[in-house]
């Protein structure tokens, strides 16, 4: 198939699909038109690699899934490396949302201060 029929299939966009290809996480072969063409595991494989980033981990995390992204990811149980890649994402996330969450108080309390304590959510 070709990359606009697999975008499609897949619920992504062909620039993602070339990101991946460039990640290493997908491959395509050239017609002589020169255009991309996958087979049918691709499918699966770009499927399993959006259901790990919207998991919250990275391209580069997603090396580490490379022997299992041509099966069912979701139900198949961790390998040690998955696991541990997995904790270090949950681990930086949980310092971001940490950080933002700081952020946001000291803005609230300096908003607090300067409207003697009158916040209105702005609409």
């Amino acid at each position: 198939m070709r990359i606009g029929e697999l975008a499609k299939g897949t619920g992504t966009t062909s620039r993602a699909l070339r990101h991946y290809e460039q990640a290493g996480l997908i491959s395509s072969e050239r017609a002589p038109n020169g255009y991309r063409i996958y087979d049918e595991r691709a499918v699966v494989r770009v499927r399993n690699i959006r259901y790990l980033l919207a998991a919250g981990l990275t391209l580069d995390d997603v090396q580490v899934f490379l022997p299992c992204l041509d099966g069912d990811v979701a139900a198949a149980p961790p390998s040690d490396n998955g696991l541990r890649v997995a904790l270090e994402r949950l681990a930086v996330l949980n310092e971001r949302i940490a950080a933002q969450t700081e952020a946001r108080d000291r803005l609230e309390a300096a908003l607090r201060h300067r409207t003697g304590g009158r916040i209105r959510p702005v609409a």
